[in-house]
């Protein structure tokens, strides 16, 4: 089994621009808009940071964070037999790698995530 880390946290905004523009200000954190998904991300957050638009199923004050794994399926699969609920099965996010996500049996929301290698 891999070695399973904390390797990057979202947050749900209102507004991605106003919400980069702020951490930017508090943090100096270089906050990168990508229009084309709907997203804003920062590497310099010391983890991986990214800021998505709230929705129903991300709603303001929500945060999610994403736990390596080497193997997306296997522990989706061992986090079910344990109790959890599966909410996203093994999805390719194209140009970073493969991720899936479960609820825990006490409801909170868990991703994992098996980046691909740097070139």
């Amino acid at each position: 089994m891999s070695d399973h880390k904390v390797i990057h946290i979202e947050i749900s905004a209102q507004n991605l621009n106003d919400a980069g523009k702020f951490y930017t200000d508090l943090f100096g954190w270089e906050v990168t808009q990508l229009p084309e998904m709907s997203y804003a991300t920062t590497n310099d957050a010391g983890v991986g940071f990214g800021l998505n638009p709230v929705t129903k199923e991300s709603p303001a004050g929500m945060i999610t964070f994403y736990v390596y794994t080497d193997d997306v399926t296997a522990t989706l699969d061992k986090a079910v037999s344990l109790g959890a609920e599966l909410v996203v099965p093994k999805t390719e996010i194209p140009t970073v790698g493969w991720f899936g996500a479960f609820r825990d049996p006490t409801g909170n929301l868990i991703s994992l995530l098996s980046p691909i290698p740097p070139q």
